[in-house]
């Protein structure tokens, strides 16, 4: 998912592929497999935005904290994410989110991706 959320009280890097799709880091780790770390970062969609068809170098775990989207996952069907409800994406899944509402959309996310690679890479969309 487009994993959504907002800006917290930790200070944390800013990863923003735009002004209304912001991915705010709040912190990093290593975790127990060799090369991988834990990125806990606040996500937010805002209002009648669509993010960009990306991948990670591995796992994201998300929770959604507020507002509604569809999470866009290549071949499958759009899937409604509202408060409450949790995401799984693997590794390599080429992935989306479509926030058509008028208010944003914030989750936390938690990524366990190979800390060698970029946490977000682009990747095209796909076809219909």
């Amino acid at each position: 998912l487009v994993a959504a959320a907002g800006v917290g009280a930790f200070a944390g890097a800013l990863v923003a592929q735009s002004p209304a799709f912001n991915r705010t880091i709040i912190q990093r780790g290593d975790v127990s497999v060799p090369g991988y770390e834990a990125v806990v970062a606040r996500l937010e969609i805002g209002p009648r935005v669509t993010g960009e068809w990306h991948t990670h170098p591995g796992d994201e775990i998300s929770y959604v904290l507020e507002g509604e989207a569809e999470l866009l996952i290549a071949g499958q069907p759009p899937r409604k994410i509202s408060p409450g409800e949790a995401i799984v994406i693997p590794k390599g899944t080429v992935h989306n989110a479509r926030n058509s509402r008028t208010v944003p959309l914030r989750a936390l996310s938690v990524y366990v991706v190979d800390k060698s690679k970029p946490l977000t890479s682009p990747a095209p969309a796909p076809e219909k």
